[in-house]
């Protein structure tokens, strides 16, 4: 095991501590999740205008965000297998790059069919941050602030749901959905250059394979807990994915209303965020039943309560705090029950997003066109309760047992 700090050496998680965080480096992966996470749900924001100019219907339309996903659950669990050398730092260039090109060519598409190939792109790019985000996140940081870097970085990912996607609301009547796509390609262009220049060489895990997926796989409640997970993300996506035809229905709501109520999703998330993280690892057996079923309870609401404004945005603000704490919740419980397997449980766990996201939002857009969006609501509720039942008691007994 070598001491060398020098940046001439790649640093890792496995290397000698460091004795000063780089927060630098930590701000401009909090930046790369932003952007990359923005670009992945702007179609939600987009949706009604993306769908007329494309001369397709929203649950069509819908589909970008499943495409996206499905690339993005292929890729989670194996990009450090196919590229097991290269330098991570290297590799989260090189992804932010993809999503640039995925952006610019969404905005230049000349149809759906173009436009969904082009968001393949951006799957890779995105499961490819995540997945590497553990690694790099540990290689700069000092052990005792790893919680803290975390969190910064994963901040970028709710910082976009309360300023990325309404604010492509709201500049899609200034510039149109394409335009939109544009700036995120020049803004995700920019990530890249500063991963490139703020970041110092991260060297890979030393250990990834299939059979490693496997074997954390076979570990007694992981699978029962990943299922859980699965399905309550399941749900939460097949009812936001179209969170903005829901909001056309609410009397008195205009586009303007719309982008201020995915604000206020945002700001429940940010404090869901910052309360239930500090929660999690002294009442996480409390929390993984009460924090999905937040979940339920507001996409329920935000059905039933759909005459009055208000108990909308309640709904809207209770929907965002469950959602918004829900990696802290997930993550500290892959922690706790796969603490040998970080790296093996982080892609395990984005995988399981990832295919959450594609199945949410491909049975949604189904649903949506068949039936209706509060059909749609209902069915999400379902699928979420399910979830919660699994994952709550998902390894309960070999927790007992340790």
């Amino acid at each position: 095991m070598t001491t060398d700090t020098s940046p001439v050496r790649a640093t890792s998680p496995a290397a000698q501590p460091l004795t000063r965080t780089r927060w630098a480096g930590l701000i401009v992966m909090f930046l790369t999740s932003f952007v990359l996470v923005t670009a992945e749900f702007l179609p939600s924001g987009v949706l009604t205008a993306m769908a007329a100019e494309l001369g397709v219907t929203p649950g069509q339309a819908g589909q970008t965000v499943t495409v996206t996903a499905f690339v993005g659950f292929l890729a989670a669990p194996t990009i450090g297998i196919l590229i097991p050398r290269m330098d991570r730092r290297t590799l989260l260039v090189l992804v932010a790059g993809l999503a640039a090109v995925s952006n610019l060519a969404v905005a230049l598409a000349p149809s759906l069919w173009v436009l969904l190939i082009a968001r393949l792109l951006i799957g890779v790019a995105i499961s490819g941050f995540w997945s590497m985000s553990l690694t790099v996140a540990a290689s700069l940081a000092t052990p005792d602030r790893l919680g803290r870097a975390l969190t910064t970085v994963s901040a970028g990912m709710t910082l976009a749901v309360v300023a990325g996607v309404p604010v492509g609301v709201y500049l899609t009547a200034l510039v149109d959905w394409r335009g939109v796509f544009v700036g995120a390609a020049v803004l995700t262009a920019l990530v890249a250059v500063a991963l490139r220049l703020a970041l110092p060489p991260v060297a890979p895990a030393e250990a990834s394979s299939l059979r490693i997926l496997g074997d954390t796989l076979r570990r007694p409640g992981v699978r029962q807990g990943l299922a859980g997970h699965i399905l309550i993300v399941l749900g939460h996506f097949m009812a936001y994915t179209f969170i903005r035809l829901a909001l056309d229905q609410v009397p008195g709501l205009d586009t303007a209303f719309a982008a201020a109520l995915l604000v206020a999703f945002g700001v429940g998330g940010v404090i869901g965020n910052v309360v239930v993280g500090a929660l999690a690892d002294r009442h996480l057996a409390l929390l993984r039943y009460l924090q999905p079923s937040l979940i339920a309870g507001a996409i329920l609401l935000a059905i039933v309560g759909q005459g009055s404004v208000i108990v909308v945005a309640a709904a809207v603000v209770v929907w965002g705090f469950g959602f918004g704490a829900w990696p802290a919740v997930i993550n500290t419980w892959a922690g706790r029950y796969i603490p040998d397997r970080l790296e093996a449980a982080g892609g395990l766990v984005v995988a399981g997003f990832q295919l959450a996201i594609t199945l949410g939002a491909g049975i949604g857009g189904v649903l949506v066109d068949t039936a209706d969006v509060r059909f749609t609501y209902v069915v999400a509720v379902a699928v979420v309760a399910v979830g919660v039942v699994l994952f709550g008691s998902a390894g309960r007994r070999s927790a007992v047992t340790r």
